[in-house]
């Protein structure tokens, strides 16, 4: 059964708990994250609207860093469909970096290996939500079977105007988006 990611926007307050439980649980180096959170801006003054996106691994179902991968490195979990990475196998070619179109898969200099989010296959073999999911105090985030998550929330979509077309690799998220999220013309908010 396909796992992925649940992403209520309506409820996220870009406080970024999220993105600090993964880089902390994964213990990344400085500048590398698994999940991003970031903020936009829609439409002009005085009438404006802002959303926050909390973006990680889609685990696509037709995902393009595996397809790509010339040593079987990146690959599909069998058991819940998730795209895992076998670190014995990569050889640090980065192909898989250039081939995804949501710019998941993150080159580590320090290793010299691509890395990306697992899904935290190892807290979920425990019985445990991945980190981002626990860590969220406004309980955005949800994770498992894809198709139950669309059917809890049926009206979430699996495309935003800031991502890539779904239908190049259909990913396995739900995001329940707020209007301005639909609508052209979001531009990033640096801080």
């Amino acid at each position: 059964m396909r796992q992925g990611f649940y992403f209520d926007m309506t409820a996220c307050i870009g406080c970024r708990t999220c993105q600090v439980a993964c880089k902390d649980k994964n213990d990344l180096p400085i500048g590398v994250v698994f999940r991003n959170v970031t903020d936009y801006e829609v439409g002009d003054y005085p009438s404006i609207a802002t959303y926050h996106y909390s973006a990680s691994c889609n685990h696509c179902e037709t995902p393009a860093c595996v397809a790509v991968c010339p040593n079987e490195a990146m690959f599909v979990d069998e058991e819940d469909g998730t795209i895992q990475h076998d670190d014995s196998k990569c050889i640090g070619c980065q192909y898989c970096v250039n081939a995804c179109p949501y710019g998941v898969p993150k080159y580590i200099e320090d290793i010299q290996l691509t890395h990306k989010c697992d899904g935290c296959k190892t807290l979920r073999e425990n019985g445990e939500n991945p980190a981002c999911v626990s860590a969220c105090p406004m309980r955005a985030l949800e994770f498992g079977p894809i198709d139950d998550l669309r059917a809890a929330h049926p009206d979430a979509v699996n495309q935003i105007t800031i991502l890539p077309d779904a239908s190049q690799t259909n990913p396995s998220v739900a995001i329940e988006a707020k209007k301005a999220a639909l609508d052209a013309g979001a531009t990033p908010v640096l801080m």
